[in-house]
């Protein structure tokens, strides 16, 4: 079992204009409600994607509940921990007439100290048989950045992480088998601007040696890079008609933790990562995937290895 955990699920808004207008009324052509944030979106891409998985997030409030009611609809496993303050709104406004994007994000409500311990006691639980470990996400305001490092510790299976910051430097020493930021991400936490391919690869490699198996970075639509070792890949993502580039990170972290799950070769991970975020750009709502189509562009996705 894939166990997908984190600390920062969304109820999100998807908004359709015609021609969004800033700073005027606008009146959306279509309207979506649906469940999504890095660790729901990881865990609805793996069950589209046929995987044994789970889903560990805390819940709470009346958009707590529209999650929970989407999961039970679509018989989703999950362990929900219930907390006081609602679970947060996002919102994304597609412009058909650019193809832009914005996303109006609202920032995860802090979590008590008590309600910290019962998602611990909770990921314990479920991690016990879980073949594969796949958390990402930002941690709430005031979460303790050793967190993420506490609740790994103890852990023997593969672990597939989508974090940043002083949280992902934490995890580090465990050796998660995958690390998962994007160049902004791991930017900030290297603390230093990255503005050649060689500033990025020796960014990406000092993480590897401070403990992470294979560090993977994505850029939007550009290229994504791979770091083993000594050891560096660039991998060309297939064209894609973009619909909602939402949820691409988040569908490319479910699909690097399937093809672990299927204890394939760790370049093959990442197409199929790769894969599962192309996939996911021609989808309105995020992490909806068509697994044989996953399969097919996993074969399209060129991978070249580099001198590092």
């Amino acid at each position: 079992m894939i166990l997908a955990a984190g600390l920062s699920p969304v109820w999100q808004q998807i908004l359709q204009f015609e021609n969004f207008q800033s700073g005027e009324v606008n009146r959306a052509t279509s309207a979506h409600w649906c469940a999504s944030g890095k660790v729901l979106n990881t865990g609805i891409a793996l069950h589209s994607l046929d995987a044994d998985c789970k889903v560990l997030s805390p819940l709470g409030g009346t958009t707590g509940q529209q999650i929970q009611n989407e999961f039970d609809e679509k018989q989703i496993s999950a362990h929900w921990v219930s907390v006081p303050e609602p679970t947060r709104v996002c919102t994304t406004i597609l412009d058909l007439s650019t193809g832009t994007t914005t996303e109006l994000v609202e920032n995860s409500q802090p979590m008590s100290a008590e309600h910290l311990e019962h998602f611990a006691t909770a990921f314990q639980e479920e991690a016990q048989s879980a073949s594969v470990v796949a958390f990402s996400g930002s941690l709430p305001a005031g979460t303790p950045p050793s967190f993420v490092f506490d609740l790994l510790k103890s852990i023997n299976c593969p672990v597939v992480l989508d974090i940043r910051g002083k949280e992902l430097e934490a995890a580090l020493p465990l050796g998660p088998l995958f690390i998962k930021p994007n160049r902004e991400e791991l930017s900030h936490t290297v603390g230093t601007e990255l503005k050649t391919d060689e500033e990025l690869i020796s960014a990406m490699q000092e993480l590897n040696r401070r403990g992470a198996q294979w560090t993977v970075i994505t850029q939007g639509a550009e290229s994504v890079w791979a770091t083993h070792d000594r050891e560096a890949y660039r991998f060309t993502p297939p064209l894609r008609n973009v619909v909602n580039p939402i949820g691409c990170g988040d569908c490319m972290t479910a699909g690097i933790a399937w093809a672990t799950d299927q204890q394939l070769d760790p370049v093959t991970c990442i197409q199929i990562g790769i894969a599962a975020a192309s996939e996911n750009l021609t989808q309105l709502l995020p992490a909806r995937l068509d697994p044989e189509n996953v399969r097919s562009l996993a074969k399209t996705v060129s991978v070249e290895k580099m001198n590092s």
